[in-house]
């Protein structure tokens, strides 16, 4: 277990300096035009960081039924009022399936996407190589912390 402990203290240099801004809770994903069949409920919780880029850690249940961690960066931007949209790239620990993936190292998989925030609901796209999927959505909510 020591390398998600290196991906989480890697993707956050400030999270000595203050705590989270943001709390999520993944409640599930989409899996488009997948040719197996995926789990699409994917609770999981997140911590993000606001700094300019955001930087978040969590644990969630990945679509193969099993825990993962994930370390992600990314950038929004305001459009509207309680609308953002934004960037991020993201390192996923897959234990045991980062075989299935035609991108990874080892287990840790690389992912990227947008992702749109209205209010408290997020959603993220992730484009995928269109082996197993063509791409993936996943929804859930975010909460401003104090």
């Amino acid at each position: 277990m020591r390398l998600p402990a290196l991906l989480l203290a890697a993707a956050l240099p400030t999270t000595a300096l203050a705590g989270p801004d943001r709390l999520s809770i993944l409640l599930g994903s989409h899996h488009v035009n997948a040719k197996e069949d995926f789990q699409e409920f994917n609770p999981g919780v997140f911590a993000t960081w606001e700094r300019g880029l955001d930087y978040t850690v969590g644990v969630y249940y990945n679509s193969y039924e099993r825990v993962s961690v994930l370390a992600s960066i990314g950038y929004g931007f305001d459009v509207a009022q309680d609308f953002e949209l934004g960037v991020f790239a993201a390192l996923a620990l897959y234990p045991g399936d980062g075989d299935r993936f035609s991108h990874s190292f080892g287990d840790v998989v690389p992912l990227a996407g947008v992702q749109a925030r209205y209010k408290n609901v997020f959603v993220q796209f992730i484009p995928a190589d269109g082996d197993s999927l063509d791409s993936l959505f996943t929804v859930g909510l975010t909460f401003e912390l104090d």
